[in-house]
């Protein structure tokens, strides 16, 4: 690949493909400098001249923004992100997040055979009212296995009665995250997307081995051998932004980003046919204890004595 970045005012002209294999050994020239700069190891060819930094990656020109973001010029989209959302308050800070950097978000809903229905309803609210761009439900059937409170027939634990058990809890769903991400790397392989954000967080977080940074760097290895698009050099990077984050600091970022926590679902084990938070299991009791430390009262739930 071989091409110019423009100045301030011109049109992009996007280099030209001068054959399928040759991702690795494409380069740029800036009109202004005359230097040539090689693809960088993560597939993206970045030039720099008197029209800033820019950046060619899967197929678009982009000029980095003041804060090391990327923007599309005259001519270019922004670049895509396929999101996971849940409808919970992870996940809907995470779609806040990806938009905040300026991308064109793609959610992807499992309807995986989770105990209740709501919070599916949770994330079509939030993806109408945070802007997505579009908003895909898959089903997935994971209760033809169980193995978790949330897919079998085990009971939910409640105000922290499994806390002494040790080791991993029984809400957590076998395979999960690995299933959702895998979902969500054809999804941006189809779609030609950049980034996939998941609201996995290892700090308030009930133990789930597939919430950690090693899990999220070991899928990132086997993406970019898997797909096309990572063989390419471009495939779509995964995106944690919650991952060091305590739960207190995630609402603030989302506060802050203009999420309204009213619209979202967090509870394992939700009452009555309204899907009410029981207010006792592991999920409701980390998400209270967040807007306490906040001093606010959860807005899905209003407070309680």
């Amino acid at each position: 690949l071989l091409g110019e970045c423009p100045g301030e005012d011109s049109n992009l002209h996007p280099p030209k493909r001068t054959s399928t294999s040759s991702w690795r050994v494409c380069q740029f020239r800036h009109p202004g400098d005359g230097g040539l700069v090689p693809l960088d190891e993560r597939g993206a060819s970045i030039a720099i001249g008197g029209a800033g930094l820019w950046v060619h990656r899967g197929g678009i020109l982009h000029r980095m923004s003041g804060s090391g973001s990327m923007s599309g010029g005259a001519g270019s989209r922004r670049e895509r992100a396929v999101v996971l959302l849940s409808g919970g308050v992870d996940s809907a800070t995470c779609l806040a997040i990806a938009l905040d950097a300026g991308h064109e978000c793609h959610c992807l809903t499992v309807r995986y055979g989770q105990r209740h229905a709501v919070e599916l309803a949770a994330a079509a609210r939030v993806a109408t009212a945070l802007g997505a761009a579009s908003r895909r439900e898959v089903e997935i059937d994971l209760r033809g296995f169980g193995g978790s409170a949330l897919t079998g027939d085990i009971d939910v634990p409640k105000d922290g009665e499994d806390e002494g058990a040790g080791g991993i809890p029984v809400t957590y769903v076998p395979a999960r995250n690995t299933i959702f991400l895998s979902y969500a790397m054809a999804l941006a392989e189809v779609i030609d997307a950049g980034h996939i954000y998941i609201g996995v967080n290892e700090v308030d977080y009930s133990g789930y081995p597939d919430c950690r940074p090693e899990f999220i760097d070991a899928f990132q290895k086997m993406a970019d051998l898997a797909t096309r698009a990572g063989v390419e050099g471009h495939g779509a990077r995964i995106e944690a932004p919650l991952a060091g984050m305590s739960k207190r600091e995630i609402l603030a970022r989302g506060i802050e980003l203009g999420v309204d926590y009213g619209m979202t679902h967090s509870c394992y084990d939700p009452v009555g046919e309204e899907g009410a938070a029981c207010g006792g299991c592991d999920s409701c009791r980390i998400r209270a204890a967040a807007f306490a430390e906040l001093g606010m009262d959860d807005p899905a739930v209003g407070a309680r004595d």
